[in-house]
């Protein structure tokens, strides 16, 4: 699995010229599923993002987690986060799943990060064509691959 998280003052998400879904002061979460990952990808993705220290303190240090802020989260499917781009000019997505596999992998990283943080996530709507505006704020922008945990 592959995630961009962008800490943002706000962020949403319209379907068909409408707000589907809105937070404040959190994190945008774009993912992308591989047709190799599984449950631990999930687990691992998951806790990594809850427990990482992108929020600041009074300091101004980024030292706070999205429990210790109580932060929202929104979480976008992202396909085009594995495009491939070695040849040619025309991204090539045939390492993102298809749906079939991409659509429940998703839906359950959403229900792991519920459980984490014992609160709603916002989404988008899986496969829809999808309008996302935010406010990156610092900007603090993370790219996190679960393949290479770096």
């Amino acid at each position: 699995m592959r995630a961009v998280l962008q800490r943002v003052l706000k962020a949403s998400v319209s379907i068909n010229n409408e707000i589907y879904s809105q937070i404040n002061n959190g994190l945008l979460v774009f993912v992308g599923v591989e047709e190799t990952d599984s449950i631990e990808d999930i687990t691992w993705l998951t806790k990594k993002i809850t427990q990482l220290r992108i929020f600041n303190d009074n300091q101004e240090i980024m030292n706070l987690s999205v429990f210790d802020i109580n932060a929202e989260i929104l979480v976008i499917s992202q396909f085009t986060l594995h495009a491939l781009t070695k040849k040619g000019n025309r991204p090539s997505y045939i390492n993102a799943a298809p749906a079939n596999i991409s659509e429940p992998i998703y839906n359950r990283f959403v229900d792991e990060l519920k459980l984490i943080l014992n609160k709603k996530i916002k989404t988008g709507i899986f496969g829809e064509d999808m309008k996302v505006e935010l406010i990156n704020d610092g900007p603090v922008t993370i790219y996190i691959d679960t393949k290479r945990k770096e």
